[in-house]
């Protein structure tokens, strides 16, 4: 038996934008600091060909994974138990927020999509993209049939579908989805009908009236009552269009909109006179003028903005309200990470071939040859992430290395309070779920 330990976090896909919900917070967990999950990944599996990635359940309750039998078919295990129905294909795991286990499965050449093993009742040429809504109570996925395509929410499908579909989104609450699509015919190599736009934004299945050369990245205010998203009008006009409504001003490239909190505000990166900065509905906000900004992130009111960019060519570094850090990094960073507080900003980033964590504009001392997604505890005082050096996986509190060493480590979870951490790890072919005090993490 070969088993594969995760090469990249597993954590659930929400369908709606990220930006203004960076608190990685998990209150509907069992906090007791003496709880402990211990399950053997090895030997309830030897009798299967391979195991796939495994991943843990938001919670830790729960672990899975993949697993092949010797004609190539595929079960999925969930703590040594495997789903009764064996599938051709298996693949694609992941836990909602509310602790539902999703797999893309294939059964008689066609795909759908199964929850807790049970199928969903629509069947489909392809299935991907799985989305939740932030509780988890609604499941979300890109599906093709007949050279077609849609969106499907909790196994059923848009009724219109598109000859493509390129993203989809869903609101807060999954109530609703949007998606960009191609709502025009277009023939072969038709440039000039291409030009005049065959690409719109389709919201629960309605297509916007306008037509635009491309479309991309649609946001759902946090209401959910009004959707936005990238446009491009002409060749090289680029914009942001809420409900159908094109922003009055166009600009040499765009990146994504992001509502401001709770209020219809929109910001989104845009490059003007050969430089980028940020615009909110239309007009520039920030001063500064950068090589490139990109992946805007807010706490959940709104009131600071973040976002990286690059000072001059090569170097990139996070500007937090038009200012940027000191301290600039000459490979990437990676999407800045705002206090529950909003106080403080962190982000991962790599620089002449090693990651690091950078806080506030101050990199940590040490570096790692990979870094997980930082967590902020007690109050935005103490930041953890899960790094791995020379093969071992461990968490550095501050930048210092704490607690054991793991074969493998998901990013660590703070309680409500930010004084436990939920920790999930692979240790001597073991998964181990343990909530630890932060006082234990001192050294």
């Amino acid at each position: 038996m070969t088993a594969t330990v995760p090469t990249v976090n597993a954590s659930p896909n929400r369908g709606s934008s990220g930006a203004a919900d960076t608190d990685s917070r998990l209150p509907d967990c069992n906090w007791d600091a003496d709880r402990r999950v211990l399950s053997d990944l090895q030997a309830p599996l030897a009798d299967f060909a391979s195991v796939g990635q495994w991943i843990a359940s938001p919670d830790g309750e729960h672990v899975a994974a993949p697993v092949e039998l010797e004609d190539g078919s595929q079960q999925v295990c969930v703590d040594g138990k495997v789903w009764e129905t064996v599938y051709e294909k298996a693949w694609h795991l992941a836990y909602s927020p509310d602790g539902r286990l999703t797999a893309l499965v294939r059964l008689d050449d066609q795909w759908t999509v199964v929850v807790d093993g049970q199928e969903w009742p629509e069947r489909f040429d392809f299935v991907w993209n799985t989305k939740f809504s932030n509780d988890g109570s609604v499941i979300a996925a890109q599906v093709k049939r007949d050279s077609r395509h849609s969106i499907a929410l909790d196994g059923k499908a848009w009724e219109p579908d598109f000859l493509s579909c390129r993203d989809y989104v869903l609101s807060p609450d999954g109530k609703r989805a949007a998606a960009t699509v191609q709502a025009e015919d277009l023939a072969e190599a038709d440039i000039t009908k291409f030009m005049q736009g065959t690409w719109s934004v389709a919201v629960d299945g309605e297509v916007w009236s306008g037509r635009y050369v491309n479309t991309w990245d649609p946001r759902f205010s946090r209401d959910g009552s009004h959707v936005a998203a990238q446009v491009r009008t002409g060749p090289f006009e680029y914009t942001i269009a809420e409900d159908d409504s094109p922003w009055e001003a166009r600009f040499g490239c765009i990146w994504s909109p992001e509502y401001r909190g709770k209020s219809r505000k929109l910001v989104a990166p845009v490059r003007s006179a050969g430089a980028w900065t940020l615009a909110q509905d239309g007009r520039p906000v920030w001063k500064n003028r950068f090589m490139q900004l990109w992946h805007v992130q807010m706490p959940a009111d709104g009131s600071r903005i973040a976002a990286v960019v690059a000072p001059s060519l090569g170097q990139w570094t996070v500007a937090v309200d038009d200012t940027p850090w000191p301290c600039t990094f000459d490979s990437l960073v990676l999407d800045p990470r705002f206090s529950p507080d909003g106080k403080r900003v962190a982000a991962v980033a790599r620089h002449a071939g090693h990651w690091t964590v950078a806080v506030d504009g101050r990199p940590w001392d040490a570096t790692f040859d990979r870094v997980g997604e930082p967590v902020f505890l007690d109050a935005g005082g103490v930041i953890l992430a899960r790094v791995e050096r020379d093969g071992a996986h461990r968490l550095a509190r501050n930048g210092r290395l704490v607690g054991d060493g793991y074969e493998w480590l998901w990013d660590p979870i703070a309680s409500p309070d930010g004084r436990r951490v939920l920790i999930r790890g692979i240790r001597d072919h073991h998964y181990v779920r343990e909530v630890m005090d932060l006082s234990r993490l001192e050294n």
